[in-house]
């Protein structure tokens, strides 16, 4: 095989799996009924007068199945924790004991559960739509090299398997989508 084709299919295969990758990170931000450290993953602090993850300021532990634990490495943190969680919009109501602060995770509703099914099944297409568009991208470079005098035969075979990285990949977001419905809907 062309060693230009080659190099399409795997830039191709490469940014596929990143979609999947960065769907996983998606996923784990979406809660699923019990407490989990990466839930607070994306807040951050003002550290200083800078913006911080919270997980470069303090540990973040799950001591039960409904309670987030977060110790900061200095106590004077424990306010700045406190307003950043409120300012993050995840639907939690920090408390602190005067050495860390506390979060009570709420059982879900069913209807926050059907929420998150929703938003689960939107980053799902997100991440469809951007494996398509790598589709695209790998199909476009390889009518380039057609025009360049590439073996009709050859871009033919390349298109074929550009369509069957980009089904393969699909069946893989199918795949996480189906399982973090089922995490989502279990009581």
């Amino acid at each position: 095989m062309n060693e230009d084709i080659q190099f399409i299919l795997d830039e191709a295969k490469e940014a596929m799996e990143n979609a999947i990758v960065h769907l996983k990170k998606q996923f784990a931000n979406i809660r699923a009924g019990k407490a989990s450290p990466s839930m607070v993953g994306s807040v951050m602090v003002d550290y200083y007068g800078s913006q911080t993850p919270l997980t470069q300021v303090a540990n973040v532990n799950t001591p039960d199945g409904r309670t987030l634990s977060i110790q900061p490495w200095e106590k004077a943190m424990i306010p700045e924790i406190e307003k950043a969680i409120m300012n993050s919009n995840l639907g939690f109501n920090p408390m602190n004991n005067g050495e860390s602060v506390i979060i009570n995770v709420p059982p879900l509703t069913e209807e926050r559960r059907k929420d998150l099914v929703k938003q689960a099944k939107a980053e799902a297409e997100d991440s469809k739509i951007g494996v398509r568009n790598d589709r695209k991208n790998a199909n476009n470079e390889i009518k380039k090299l057609e025009k360049e005098g590439l073996a009709e035969d050859l871009c033919r075979n390349a298109e074929v398997d550009v369509q069957e990285l980009t089904d393969i990949h699909i069946k893989r977001i199918d795949e996480l989508l189906a399982v973090k419905e089922k995490e989502i809907l279990t009581v």
